[in-house]
């Protein structure tokens, strides 16, 4: 009997992926880590232009191995009206189908929601772009930089004097995909109880917006517009970086009540500890200036290791910042197997990150890296009885 908790809890979900890069394919790369059958549909050629991104093994990106594990890849040329037809055949015995084209796209190829599901009434389409299928600005091209832009994130990175920072990753592509296959689990839970599908409109600009906290209540009540703070959170006291005496970099997040009278007791200042004014937050807050001239006075006394040492025997959550040379040996990681190694074909040592979240009962896994562009195109189409010349002519390459 096929044991189908290791397989994962998706087993049986088959997912459509049609489009590139990170929104659409990071959220069917995690419904494959944990179960779902993924066939992701590329453009004959070149694949998703993800293969050719950052450092390259051979012809493939490492990054495409990452992303791409437990896929299966077929080649379509989605211009082609047979080619057409094989989608809407294939999303007869589809669960969920996830794009991420500029809204109209599809529809121009005759496989859009209206084409899809009227073959599968239960089908769940999430439709992952930068503004929205509705709205002035739908049709826009929209890329995670500029959603951030937009979404009022990237207003709030960096330093007040100086210009507005990124975060070093698209984190609205990821933010987005997050988002959409929340949207997909909830759609097929209500499509296994009505036998109803829908479209999951998950926007890039309103993911970003959604994870900004109070931006959006504080500005309603009163117009205030947060400004850029450097490492200090605002309004929260103390949570800053600060500089030790090695010139490496201290985060402490202290802002509890008991975790600041902690950490001033551990750093030899139980007079702050004791002035009525830093009791509460919103003292600390109004204070926020003199308390982090503290921190940085004790912090530029003391390297790094020692410092957090004295703040870990006290219970105050506090890091160094870490590298991803760091991150490899960081004992907690390492402890957990957060980062998984693999041997790529090449010899090449492959390292990527461990599925996440970790289930007890059912968890997801690597079963394989990112497949070959078109690897799967005979087992798919044979499997839907299409016969060889047409498989050539729909996939644009041969086998």
């Amino acid at each position: 009997m096929t044991d189908t908790h290791a397989q994962g809890p998706l087993n049986g979900v088959r997912v459509l992926e049609l489009g590139s890069l990170i929104a659409g394919p990071y959220a069917g790369g995690l419904l494959a880590q944990f179960g779902a059958e993924v066939i992701k549909i590329e453009p004959p050629g070149i694949g998703d232009p993800l293969r050719k991104w950052r450092k390259m093994d051979g012809d493939t990106s490492l990054w495409w191995y990452a992303q791409s594990r437990n896929k299966k890849s077929i080649t379509l040329n989605l211009k082609d009206p047979d080619a057409q037809a094989t989608v809407r055949e294939l999303a007869k015995s589809a669960d969920i189908v996830v794009e991420n084209f500029r809204p109209g796209t599809l529809e121009r190829w005759s496989i859009g929601w209206e084409d899809l599901s009227q073959v599968n009434r239960k089908l769940v389409m999430l439709r992952v772009s930068g503004y929205g299928q509705t709205g002035p600005a739908a049709q826009k091209p929209g890329f995670a930089a500029i959603a951030e832009a937009i979404g009022g994130l990237r207003y709030l990175i960096g330093y007040p004097d100086r210009a507005p920072v990124r975060t070093g990753v698209s984190i609205g592509d990821t933010l987005a995909s997050l988002y959409g296959v929340v949207g997909v689990l909830i759609a097929l839970r209500h499509a296994e109880q009505s036998g109803e599908g829908q479209v999951v409109d998950v926007s890039l600009v309103e993911s970003v917006l959604a994870v900004t906290e109070s931006l959006v209540p504080e500005y309603g009540a009163d117009q205030t517009v947060r400004e850029r703070t450097g490492s200090r959170l605002p309004g929260i006291a103390p949570s800053n970086t600060y500089p030790t005496r090695d010139q490496r970099y201290l985060v402490i997040a202290a802002n509890g009540d008991s975790i600041f009278q902690r950490l001033m007791t551990a750093i030899g200042r139980s007079d702050v500890a004791a002035d009525p004014r830093f009791q509460h937050n919103d003292g600390r807050a109004a204070g926020a200036d003199e308390l982090d001239q503290v921190l940085g006075a004790w912090s530029a006394s003391i390297d790094l290791v020692d410092a957090l040492s004295v703040l870990e025997s006290a219970s105050v959550p506090a890091s160094g910042i870490n590298s991803v040379a760091e991150v490899f040996t960081d004992p907690q990681l390492k402890a957990r197997g957060a980062i998984e190694h693999h041997q790529l074909a090449s010899g090449l040592d492959l390292y990527v990150p461990a599925v996440v979240p970790r289930l007890t009962k059912t968890p997801g896994s690597t079963r394989w890296l990112g497949p070959n562009l078109g690897a799967h195109n005979a087992e798919i189409m044979s499997e839907m009885g299409i016969d060889e010349p047409t498989r050539r002519k729909i996939s644009g390459q041969g086998e």
